[in-house]
């Protein structure tokens, strides 16, 4: 009798020890069901247990037993190896808690402002008339909440969701159609993870003391206005948004921002680096980073800054993997800072991934960029990278280009294509030493490589731009 009352006990010992073991194993948000994790890659599992407590982990794609325990600080992870793109999977995680319907293929960070927020919640009309079509087992998304912090977090709210009408409405218009875009190339799962907040100025995406140890950037993050919509101190969202995802793998980032650094152009620079190099080193991975140039709007108060910005952001390009997606023609209003057409921009955000980070031929993914000018007596001769195949105008008259003397004062020009180079004159001006093109706030040119690309802005000169306020 008093066997049998001992087996019972030690039987519910063991039964409470393992429903108060599963019980104390918890997962952050970015793991669970519906998630999409990096194929072919040791990822890492991670959490919170009790000190010492065993961790057991068991994935439907293989047979590996893995095992781990808990440290002194209750914490605890675990990689793992994935296989190549498929799924769906389960992940068991001492033999209760089971993640379902697990996808392996590639992850991407959409962060940014309100040009990467805006969704059908916003009205995006695009996003609207796709909602019908948004049925995609193979898209699965993570949306952060808006949330601030002074000091890095360690969990973020949020759960993954397949992607459907309803979903897909709430979810970046530009972070979906580049994930429909991937999706639909690669033909394999994509996760995409939304972190992005409208208004926000780069500052408060970079680690605090990137910003606060460099000069420059600290007097510049002080320019950054307080409202009621959106933080202004730095690293306050990196700390909330984006550090609780930093173990979480991913394949890259694509990002669409810039408009509220208008002001404070000249350390844009300096300022994206320093964000892209400690989100890199946050994760251990240099990913690649592809970002969206700002598009000409006619609300900055100020001549050229717009310009200026947006040579800032061409010169971001000498970023080790970096890409830039140019869309001053996709433009319908320059008094709206909300271009409408979110399909294009994506879909050159996509061509850029497509064929810099999966290595896919034949793509039109390379702008005209500036190159060099050459003075050819009364006219000035300009030429092109990525314009191999040669130029084209999209109207008889080549638009938004000016070209000047030695007295610095820009007059327009008359332009001709050459192939693919760029001779550019005005008849009154004999002896001309200086280019620009479609270097205004709101300049919408119309010279493209025969592909179809926009050509970047540029000049040829460093003189001073004009920067006064606009007379209203």
């Amino acid at each position: 009798m008093k066997k049998s009352i001992f087996r019972v006990f030690i039987a519910l010992a063991l039964i409470f020890n393992t429903l108060n073991s599963a019980a104390s194993v918890r997962l952050p948000s970015i793991l669970g069901s519906h998630m999409v994790l990096q194929q072919q890659s040791e990822v890492k599992l991670w959490g919170w247990c009790g000190p010492a407590e065993r961790v057991i982990i068991k994935t439907s794609w293989d047979t590996i037993t893995y095992k781990t325990a808990g440290g002194s600080s209750a914490k605890w992870s675990q990689k793992i190896k994935t296989p190549a793109a498929g799924g769906p999977y389960t992940i068991t995680i001492n033999g209760s808690t089971i993640l379902e319907d697990v996808m392996i293929g590639e992850i991407w960070l959409c962060s940014g402002q309100s040009n990467m927020e805006w969704s059908g919640d916003q009205g995006i009309k695009q996003s609207l008339n796709e909602m019908p079509n948004a049925n995609n087992q193979k898209i699965r998304f993570f949306y952060v909440p808006k949330a601030t912090s002074e000091f890095p977090q360690d969990n973020c709210a949020g759960s993954w969701k397949v992607c459907s009408p309803e979903e897909m409405k709430h979810f970046s218009a530009v972070g979906y159609f580049f994930g429909k875009k991937l999706q639909q190339e690669l033909n394999i799962p994509i996760g995409l993870i939304n972190s992005n907040w409208g208004g926000t100025a780069a500052e408060v995406w970079t680690p605090k003391n990137e910003v606060k140890n460099e000069a420059d950037l600290s007097i510049a993050s002080q320019k950054v206005k307080p409202t009621d919509w959106w933080p202004n101190l730095p690293g306050y969202t990196y700390n909330a948004m984006i550090y609780p995802l930093t173990n979480f793998e991913i394949s890259g980032a694509i990002w669409y921002q810039g408009e509220s650094n208008v002001p404070t152009y000249s350390t844009y620079k300096q300022l994206l680096t320093k964000m892209i190099n400690a989100w890199r080193m946050a994760w251990q991975k240099e990913f690649p980073f592809y970002f969206v140039q700002i598009a000409p709007f006619s609300g900055y108060g100020d001549h050229d800054l717009c310009a200026l910005q947006r040579e800032t952001m061409t010169r971001c390009l000498a970023i080790p993997k970096t890409g830039m997606a140019v869309i001053s023609d996709l433009v319908e209003d320059i008094k709206n800072i909300h271009p409408v057409n979110k399909i294009d921009v994506s879909a050159r955000l996509a061509n850029i991934a497509l064929a810099e980070t999966y290595g896919k031929t034949g793509l039109n993914y390379k702008f005209p960029m500036y190159k060099g000018m050459k003075n050819e007596k009364d006219k000035i001769r300009i030429t092109f990278e990525n314009a191999d195949n040669g130029l084209m105008a999209k109207d008889k008259t080549i638009t938004e280009i000016y070209i000047a003397g030695e007295d610095k004062l820009f007059q327009p020009a008359m332009a001709k294509i050459d192939g693919n180079t760029l001779i550019v004159w005005n008849k009154m001006i004999k002896n001309p030493v200086a280019v620009r093109f479609g270097f205004t706030n709101t300049a919408i040119p119309n010279l493209f490589s025969k592909e179809g690309l926009p050509v970047n802005l540029f000049r040829t000169d460093n003189w001073d731009v004009d920067t006064a306020p606009v007379k209203k």
